[in-house]
């Protein structure tokens, strides 16, 4: 998912990192009105890359790791293990990356780890196996898409041996190692479920985590860590269990393709009125995207492994049978349509004839950026922070718009303006890149005309 993370101040040792990384905000100038039709290979997902990067620290025995996606957060967490005297080898060009963490040192300097992001999260587990105590200073609470609690983090470390001491820093300790556990979430978090997967892989003793996140970049880090020695059982369902190893060792691991970013070129393609094929499309995750394409009158078709949308789609919101009801697409933790993904819906529903109901049962503040799809002369009606109303196929005109620091809103913002005649400005536009590596040119690729300002 687009997790953002709050931007605390970094301490002196890490000023340079800091100067390195600092946020920039880049426009987006789009003369939009082509359709944009070609070939595209997805990059790796962002949110498997991730995740399997942290894992990586759980062993010093070297892993390799294969498209691999060019992006700022990974590029953040790369300059952090390299100053902890991890040797890493990224070749960029190629995507592929060794990773040793065999010289990693036994302390973190200042106590301080990478800022600007919520994947933060991500690393306690191994840090925790390595130092056994951990402090943290920075405030992960938030983001623009709303709250995102720490306590479920901090309840699964508990439940696998932890000892947690409260207050201004938080300090984890972990005396005696991990330890097997049951442990029930709340609800579905990704983080949650892959914190406790990179624990409970090293804890003494079978875990079993129930209500687990199941999304395609949670098997990917499960199916990663098998690869490096652990045992899980249940990837792909609400259920893991887990038997602790006592060390984990390297591998050769492949990151996916970002099914975001298949979704992504495919609805751009339809908005556009051109034909878009993107070849790695991981058809096996499709079915539920499939049918709700088919809502907005998109059909998507698959030969092989390549998703393909024909040009001309006729874009009709598709009505239900029980007919006294608004067509809707509803987007929750996977298995259900991903949340992630709802923006790109959005965007095409304002081209397509008729009128549909969208539900983000995930983020309090999902959809705060509608009032600049407004801009473009779309109509929709905000309900309330969950639910909102599109009426589609409303004339559209070029606008300057404003992007919130939410990737697939910023990517939204840029399809609408890609499919209408004449020149648009998404300002603030950078955050695409935190999930795009290659966006500009890859829609420059399709016919696209656009470009950074």
């Amino acid at each position: 998912m687009d997790d953002l993370g709050t931007s605390p101040r970094f301490s002196n040792h890490w000023l340079p990192f800091e100067a390195i990384f600092k946020k920039t905000m880049s426009d987006l100038i789009v003369h939009g009105g082509r359709p944009l039709s070609g070939t595209i290979t997805p990059s790796g997902n962002k949110n498997s890359v991730l995740p399997i990067f942290c894992a990586t620290l759980l062993t010093d025995e070297p892993v390799t790791l294969l498209n691999v996606p060019d992006i700022t957060d990974l590029n953040k967490l790369v300059a952090f293990f390299q100053a902890q005297g991890s040797q890493i080898t990224w070749d960029r060009t190629a995507g592929t990356m060794r990773v040793d963490h065999s010289t990693f040192r036994p302390s973190l300097a200042d106590d301080e780890l990478p800022q600007d992001m919520r994947s933060t999260v991500l690393l306690y587990p191994a840090l925790l196996h390595r130092f056994r105590k951990l402090t943290i200073r920075a405030n992960t609470k938030g983001c623009s898409l709303g709250v995102r609690e720490i306590d479920p983090h901090l309840e699964i470390l508990r439940a696998l041996g932890t000892v947690i001491h409260d207050g201004e820093p938080l300090i984890l300790a972990l005396p005696a190692g991990f330890s097997g556990a049951r442990h029930w979430c709340d609800y579905m978090s990704v983080t949650v479920t892959e914190n406790f997967a990179m624990a409970a892989a090293l804890a003494s003793g079978h875990s079993t985590l129930i209500n687990a996140a199941s999304e395609p970049h949670v098997q990917d880090l499960c199916a990663a860590l098998v690869a490096m020695g652990a045992k899980i059982e249940g990837l792909g369902t609400s259920r893991l269990e887990i038997t602790g190893v006592k060390k984990l060792h390297g591998a050769t691991i492949t990151i996916s393709s970002d099914y975001h970013e298949i979704v992504t070129f495919l609805a751009l393609g339809a908005i556009t009125g051109g034909e878009v094929r993107v070849t790695k499309s991981l058809p096996h995750h499709f079915d539920l995207i499939t049918r709700a394409f088919a809502k907005l009158g998109v059909i998507v078709e698959h030969e092989g492994d390549t998703a393909i949308v024909r040009r001309n789609q006729t874009l009709r919101i598709e009505q239900p049978f029980t007919s006294n009801l608004l067509p809707k697409i509803e987007a929750a933790p996977w298995p259900y349509f991903s949340v992630d993904l709802l923006p790109l819906m959005i965007a095409l529903s304002t081209r397509a004839e008729g009128t549909i109901h969208f539900w983000n049962k995930v983020y309090e503040n999902g959809f705060s950026w509608i009032p600049e799809l407004a801009k473009f002369g779309a109509h929709a009606l905000v309900s309330d922070p969950h639910r909102i109303v599109v009426f589609g196929n409303r004339p559209l005109h070029p606008a300057t718009v404003d992007s919130p620091y939410i990737i697939r809103a910023a990517v939204a913002l840029a399809m609408v303006a890609a499919a209408i005649p004449g020149k648009s400005v998404v300002r603030n536009a950078e955050i695409i890149k935190r999930a795009h590596p290659r966006f500009v040119e890859n829609l420059r690729s399709l016919g696209a005309e656009l470009e950074w300002k």
